[in-house]
């Protein structure tokens, strides 16, 4: 029997891919690299066997961080994908929370957009130093509570959190600016050099200020060192 099709047979078995299945691939692409990046900086950090916050020892993880991140290929929406692939723990060989927002923290600093949005709201685990050393001219917007050390070592960006943050919030920050809708915790500014806080409800403890401003509900409660 003579079948029309045979001389599309060829043609037909091909592998149609769609843009979706584009997509899709160069999304996974990116996530296996981000994930890779971060491999590698908790590999590095976990020949102490214990992580602990150390000035030094934050400074030479994010130096390590920036090292990984400086190469990859992503942007601000696969950051938020990131943060959640980590909250999940699939294909994550380890969350330490300092580390991953570290990495985090570098991975916006780094990113070519100067405007970006974290959605975190449905994550199980807070961050920790998200905002670390977020530099002038970029801004941070994250929707959910975060960690510890939010915007610490700020230098200049524009940080907003829409829920609440931990203790040591814009710790040792030196310009820029940090609000907050809800409530922060304590040492809030500590070794602070400048800038500005903004809390919208209540702080639990102020740190030792040496220069800049704090602001609960919109007035001015700053007791410097």
């Amino acid at each position: 029997m003579f079948n029309p099709f045979e001389d599309f047979k060829e043609f037909l078995s091909k592998v149609r891919t769609l843009p979706l299945d584009r997509l899709s691939a160069a999304h996974d692409q990116v996530m296996a690299e981000l994930t890779s990046g971060y491999g590698k900086l908790v590999e590095q950090e976990l020949k102490s066997l214990v992580w602990f916050v150390e000035h030094n020892r934050v400074i030479e993880a994010y130096k390590t961080a920036t090292e990984v991140v400086k190469d990859l290929g992503y942007d601000a929406h696969s950051i938020e994908d990131f943060c959640y692939a980590l909250d999940s723990g699939v294909d994550i060989p380890y969350l330490i929370s300092g580390p991953a927002g570290i990495y985090v923290a570098a991975l916006c600093n780094h990113v070519a957009e100067e405007k970006i949005v974290l959605r975190l709201g449905e994550m199980e685990r807070r961050l920790h130093f998200l905002g670390y050393r977020l530099p002038y001219g970029k801004s941070l917007r994250i929707e959910g509570d975060t960690g510890n050390f939010t915007g610490s070592a700020l230098q200049g960006g524009d940080i907003t959190v829409t829920g609440a943050t931990g203790d040591w919030t814009g710790a040792g920050m030196t310009e820029g600016k940090i609000s907050i809708h809800k409530n922060c915790g304590r040492n809030t500014g500590e070794w602070m050099q400048g800038g500005e806080i903004w809390v919208g409800s209540r702080i639990r403890g102020l740190g030792r200020i040496t220069s800049g401003q704090i602001y609960q509900a919109g007035e001015a409660i700053t007791e410097q060192a």
